[in-house]
């Protein structure tokens, strides 16, 4: 489901895995997805979905944003050493990976609170179900929401990002 989100979610500070302060406006107009990633799930081998589409559509505007979180069954233990280190490694990761984060409760980060008011295929808004919930943020302020389930290269997945991209 689409739906227009404030400008300001592009303003909400978040950390970069090496302790910088950026937002969404940093990467400028590039088609955004966010994802809450985690080393040890399941759903782990997405990494490598997210990594064909950051090579295919990086230098036409698009850009993955990792953020770890370990709030789902521990599945993210290590230091952001070691969770760099592991998708270097593992599953060649070019995208960035920033710092780890909660995305719910009380101490949520601030841009995962804001992403929460999306509204899924379904209709629905909340709280991130698992790890790999996407959030795509297109040029025009609109978001799109697809549960962990839905993997980084289904289809309406790429479809957003395709219709999107910047001229």
């Amino acid at each position: 489901m689409t739906q227009a989100v404030d400008i300001s979610l592009r303003d909400i500070p978040f950390q970069t895995a090496e302790g910088e302060t950026k937002t969404l406006a940093d990467y400028g107009d590039k088609v955004l997805l966010v994802v809450n990633v985690a080393s040890k799930c399941g759903l782990t081998p997405q990494y490598e979905q997210l990594e064909e589409l950051q090579r295919a559509y990086a230098d036409r505007g698009f850009t993955v944003l990792g953020f770890p979180c370990n709030q789902f069954a521990g599945q993210e233990p290590g230091s952001m050493d070691e969770i760099l280190e592991y998708c270097s490694v593992t599953w060649g990761v070019s995208f960035p990976v920033l710092d780890k984060v909660k995305v719910n409760g009380g101490k949520a980060a601030p841009l995962y609170k804001a992403l929460k008011r999306t509204k899924d295929a379904e209709g629905k808004r909340g709280p991130v179900l698992w790890n790999f919930e996407k959030f795509v943020l297109t040029p025009d302020g609109a978001m799109h929401r697809f549960r962990p389930n839905v993997k980084p290269d289904d289809p309406a997945i790429v479809r957003v990002i395709e219709e999107n991209l910047p001229a």
